[in-house]
């Protein structure tokens, strides 16, 4: 599903990228306009974290976080923008194959599913925090993906690292459940973490990197709209992070 989408992105990347000089010409432009990214990386450089993504080791004192919640490139933005967040890096984890591809895994067989891995500072975000981040931006009733996103890979899942993980994840997991917000069960996962694989550079911080290609494909996916459905009541809006 997401092969079809990304080609209809790319054809309007291209339409816009033809428009390119007519809307500098105005004044306008065509890329996404400078908010203090890092040019090498695309990260945010005023955040304070790492301007790093992959295989990065938590300095003194940090932790580690893995979410599943379909495509990863739609769950990058959320942590990007937490306090005390260091890094947040796109990968996979949950099945067997060592160090697949993207390829590997969307092709099936794997048993992984696509997920990120978020690196933080316990003293000043907590897990708990991160955990309610996470349910909000994902869709804790479909057990057959994420939004448009078909397929065992983009379950939703929660990755603990050890005990204390798993107390806060399955406490916030019964705490929805006995909201009455939802009619029907949820079937968000809670496994314990084995391994996560970081996927390729081109993949990492995609939001930052390619913002037309990233809201037409987010948009085309209904994500928000599905989002906006679940999670609107809870505070009279919706959690809605967008490239700007």
């Amino acid at each position: 599903m997401r092969y079809e989408i990304r080609f209809t992105a790319l054809i309007a990347a291209l339409l816009i990228a033809f428009a390119g000089p007519a809307r500098l010409a105005a004044g306008g432009s065509v890329e996404a306009q400078d908010d203090g990214a890092d040019k090498r990386t695309g990260m945010p450089s005023e955040r304070g974290g790492s301007l790093e993504r992959g295989n990065i080791e938590p300095p003194d004192g940090y932790e580690r976080a893995i979410f599943a919640g379909g495509c990863f490139w739609c769950m990058e933005p959320p942590y990007d923008e937490v306090d005390g967040v260091y890094a947040v890096t796109s990968g996979f984890t949950g099945g067997e194959t060592v160090d697949p591809s993207y390829e590997q895994v969307i092709a099936g067989g794997t048993g992984h599913q696509e997920a990120v891995e978020v690196i933080y500072d316990p003293r000043v975000v907590g897990y708990r925090e991160l955990i309610d981040i996470f349910w909000r931006n994902i869709d804790p009733l479909d057990d057959r993906g994420q939004f448009c996103d078909r397929g065992d890979i983009y379950r939703s899942g929660i990755f603990y690292v050890d005990d204390g993980q798993r107390e806060i994840a399955e406490d916030s997991r019964s705490e929805l459940e006995a909201s009455g917000r939802f009619d029907r069960e949820i079937v968000t996962e809670i496994r314990q973490f084995d391994t996560f694989y970081p996927a390729e550079e081109y993949h990492q911080a995609y939001y930052l990197k390619n913002p037309v290609r990233y809201r037409f494909y987010r948009t085309s996916c209904g994500r928000d709209n599905r989002l906006q459905q679940l999670w609107s009541r809870l505070d009279g809006k919706p959690e809605r992070y967008e490239v700007t």
